[in-house]
């Protein structure tokens, strides 16, 4: 990850120059030869990320470079503490730092050393990178391997069901060509399916020919075209790709339906060659492709075909297939099997892998061996058909940021669920982002994640009621390999407790940057880390767990002195003590902390390079006081409490300077909305707000309406805490004037009236609508036409709503409807039915309005019988056995 580690420190730099100069007076000059420096390390790097650089030779190549940019970051970070203590101390105090001038010689000779080692490193593999050059030109033009499928076998386990779904696309349908993709991530098993329904009977039976084309990553198109036009013609001349192409179009003309199959694709290109081929007849010609990119899917069918897992029973039945054949499995290696089936996690291409591993073993001693070091087997760089290689296929198509990016996550427990929004700052903390023009680094993160999510390198484990990723998970298999990439890569090594469990591992700590560690190891890690030296290069010091540890109270006071310049800490499981050594970790950009905290203390003004705070509170207190100018922090963009919190007022100095960088405050409490707050705030996308928000609603007071200067604002929650059920709530007039870039907006408990929703109505960029607990109450609500023009989900929950008059004209583009808890409603207004891009309805406890539910679920299955508009679906709890009831 060298190009990320040069980047990183290079964007540091610039920005250090652009907005904090008075920082590096006396290396002013080092620091700007040692920023163009950088800029041609740079400009090399991504010369040499064009060739191939799989060889020992390079990956030294790109240690030893890395190397040196970490000795110029820790340098420049160590000097940057130093002079910032300067800066601030009076200057009385100023004059009596002797020891600080010198410092700053020392500093400027380093940087002159790093300058002269980076200089020399450039010399000496500049001649390493043209013979590699030629080299990777030889490699493009040798034919690529074909990928082996799964099993070559006519049995196929665990398959059946999703065979039958594959052959019902391919069969049913309109005479249009159409394109059926089969998704699915390295080792699923797409090629296996795809050959099964390849070879069923059902296909030959419809398909007049059927062509099997083996694509790759680097295909040839003339191959391809080739291999299809031998399927037709036993002669073959010398002709061009347009002379194929006309030639396979005349003779698929000739005859009647026709699927070819491409397996292995990786790009949509291939797709509009081969679409090419097929005669314009109408008489339902099939494409079927079988790809890990969801990209490409999507790009010719948004009804594709997803693989699952196995489920564990087809695991265990698919493993004795390939360890016993037809033979049955011993009784006494029954127990372990079904445990290392279980433990690949329901991967296909794991169960086949571990098989191998145990042909010919017979004894309980060789499977338990087998059991406890699966990793070693499944992700073995030596072994041809291990793991290794087909998640490396589609690592290899990362860029170096996405890479890195994908590594971080083996800093996270093995299935664990990672909270989105937690991983994008962290990839921005650790400076795994790039400053891209026009996006944001939030942005950049997010694409990032979605990228990984479509290449099948991450799985999605929840989404937004909008689609939008909440959490994510690594598979087993790709967590074996992310794990020992990273640390080949210096992107995070792994503390854990030796095999003994007497001591811990410290060795080859010298050089990493980051650490992770188990949340039941890390008292001990801390007790042993008083007695080691300083640790410098250590930056990010994780502990992740599910859930809090509470026998555990570690002594965190060893953290400053074992880890100085750390600029990531997150410990959120364990209870954290704030003492005053922990202000002397002035380089953190992020924090992440759980304990008894009533107050964020002044002090933490110290923190000039914050971007990120999260406090978990695991006391029952009401609030939360950040009595620490937040507002001066400049840096700060991101500040999560779980409790409401009372942030302090501007001062007058503070409203004098720009406008602060916060883009997320939540939760704060109501008495914190105020007009102050959000001049200083004017860059907010994310608002929560908790506490007893009648002040909010009063037409008269300072509250919802001041939301209006928040120009950026996306997402906005307001829970009320009141238990008050008789104070009644109105929006203010204003509340027509919030930002129209509001996307999402959740009310709680708020008890306001369905004549309100007009109000909401106008919010012209509203796409998502939660209304939770008794947010409107009232028993009759008929929204206004014109309103809700871009609601894409409506949420209702908990309300004493009788009846709901609406139509397709209320709500024109309405996709999602949940009514939950709305044991009042008497029928879901049928209208509804009319809305052309309405997909899904879940009814939960909900009983009255479900007939009516059921009658829209049928017109929708109709209207998408005669048309291709999206499917629909709905979904009843508890599910309801009446005979009238069509649901």
């Amino acid at each position: 990850m060298t190009e990320v580690a040069v980047n990183s420190l290079l964007e540091n730099l610039l920005e250090l120059a652009r907005e904090n100069v008075d920082l590096i007076v006396g290396v002013q000059d080092d620091v700007k030869d040692l920023t163009a420096e950088l800029q041609i390390l740079k400009a090399f790097l991504q010369k040499v990320s064009k060739i191939n650089r799989d060889t020992q030779r390079w990956k030294q190549t790109m240690k030893d470079i890395r190397n040196v940019v970490y000795k110029a970051e820790d340098s420049i970070n160590k000097f940057l503490g130093r002079a910032k203590q300067h800066r601030d101390t009076n200057p009385a105090a100023k004059w009596m730092d002797v020891s600080y001038w010198p410092s700053v010689r020392n500093v400027a000779k380093e940087i002159k050393s790093i300058r002269i080692d980076l200089n020399d490193l450039q010399v000496k593999y500049t001649p390493l990178l043209e013979e590699a050059t030629q080299l990777s030109t030889l490699s493009r033009t040798t034919p690529q391997p074909i990928q082996v499928t799964l099993s070559d076998e006519d049995e196929v386990v665990g398959f059946e069901e999703e065979a039958y779904t594959v052959i019902g696309k391919l069969i049913d349908g309109s005479n249009n060509l159409e394109v059926v993709p089969i998704v699915g991530m390295s080792g699923l098993g797409k090629s296996t399916l795809a050959r099964k329904v390849y070879k069923d009977s059902r296909i030959s039976f419809e398909f007049f020919s059927s062509i099997w084309v083996n694509v790759s990553r680097s295909y040839n198109k003339t191959e391809v075209l080739l291999s299809i036009l031998k399927h037709l013609s036993k002669k073959l001349d010398d002709e061009s790709d347009e002379q194929m192409v006309d030639e396979i179009r005349t003779r698929l003309g000739y005859g009647g339906k026709c699927l070819i199959v491409l397996d292995d694709v990786w790009s949509t290109d291939i797709i509009d060659v081969i679409k090419d081929v097929f005669p314009d007849n109408n008489i339902g010609h099939r494409i079927m492709l079988t790809t890990q990119l969801e990209e490409v899917a999507s790009s010719f069918s948004r009804d594709f075909h997803k693989l699952t897992f196995l489920s564990e029973e087809n695991s265990w039945r698919l493993f004795k297939l390939k360890v016993f054949r037809k033979e049955c499995c011993p009784p006494e290696l029954e127990e372990i099997g079904r445990s290392i089936a279980k433990k690949c996690s329901g991967l296909p291409l794991a169960v086949v892998v571990i098989a191998g591993a145990l042909l010919g073993r017979t004894t309980k001693r060789d499977w338990q061996f087998v059991y406890e070091n699966m990793g070693a087997h499944l992700i073995n760089r030596d072994q041809p058909n291990s793991c290794f290689r087909f998640i490396k296929m589609t690592y290899d198509l990362l860029s170096c940021y996405q890479q890195a990016c994908f590594l971080y996550c083996a800093s996270f427990p093995r299935g664990f669920d990672i909270p989105a929004w937690k991983l994008i700052l962290l990839w921005i903390a650790e400076g795994l982002i790039p400053i891209q023009n026009h996006l944001t680094l939030e942005e950049q993160a997010e694409e990032y994640l979605n990228d990984l999510t479509k290449k099948n390198l991450l799985m999605v484990m929840e989404q937004s009621l909008d689609g939008q990723i909440k959490t994510c998970r690594i598979h087993d298999i790709f967590y074996e390999f992310c794990k020992t990439e990273a640390m080949v890569e210096d992107i995070v090594w792994e503390i854990k407790n030796a095999p003994s469990q007497e001591f811990l591992e410290m060795k080859d700590l010298g050089t990493c940057r980051r650490l992770c560690i188990d949340s039941s190891t890390l008292s001990n890690f801390l007790k042993k880390l008083c007695n080691e030296p300083p640790m410098e290069n250590v930056k990010s010091f994780l502990c992740f767990s599910s859930k809090l540890i509470d026998n555990q109270t570690p002594d965190i006071r060893s953290l400053h002195k074992g880890f100085p310049l750390i600029k990531v800490l997150d410990v959120e499981p364990i209870r954290f003590h704030l003492t005053k050594d922990f202000y002397q970790l002035l380089h953190l950009k992020y924090i992440s902390l759980s304990g008894y905290f009533k107050a964020l203390p002044s002090i933490f003004v110290k923190f000039w390079n914050l971007e990120t705070l999260i406090i978990h509170i695991t006391h029952p207190y009401s609030t939360f006081e950040v009595k620490a100018d937040i507002w001066s922090m400049m840096r700060l963009r991101h500040l999560h409490v779980n409790a409401p919190t009372k942030l302090p007022p501007p001062s007058a100095s503070a409203r004098k300077e720009r406008e602060c960088n916060i883009q997320t405050l939540s939760v704060i409490a109501p008495q914190s909305c105020t007009r102050e707050v959000f001049t200083r705030a004017r860059h907010l996308k994310k608002l929560a707000i908790r506490g007893q928000v009648f002040s909010l609603f009063d037409n008269n007071a300072s509250g919802l309406s001041e939301l209006a200067m928040l120009k950026r604002l996306e997402k906005l929650k307001i829970v009320n805490d009141d238990q008050d059920v008789s104070r009644v709530l109105t929006l203010p007039v204003m509340v027509f004037i919030l930002p129209n870039t509001l996307r999402k907006l959740t009310l709680s408990n708020t008890q306001l009236k369905w004549k309100d929703m007009t109000k909401l109505g106008q919010l012209e960029s509203l796409e998502v609508l939660k209304l939770r607990q008794n947010a409107f109450s009232g028993e009759f609500w008929e929204p206004e036409i014109g309103g809700f023009t871009n609601l894409l989900v409506l949420w209702i929950e908990k309300t004493d709503l009788q009846i709901w008059r609406a139509s397709s004209h209320n709500f024109p583009r309405l996709k999602r409807l949940f009514l939950i808890s709305c044991e009042d409603l008497e029928e879901v207004p049928s209208g509804l039915a009319d809305i052309p891009n309405l997909q899904e309805m879940r009814l939960e406890f909900t009983h009255k309005a479900v007939k009516s539910a059921s009658i829209i679920a049928k017109k929708k299955m109709e209207d998408h019988a005669s048309s291709s508009t999206y499917g629909f679906r709905l979904s009843v709890f508890p599910p309801l056995f009446d005979a009238d009831d069509s649901s």
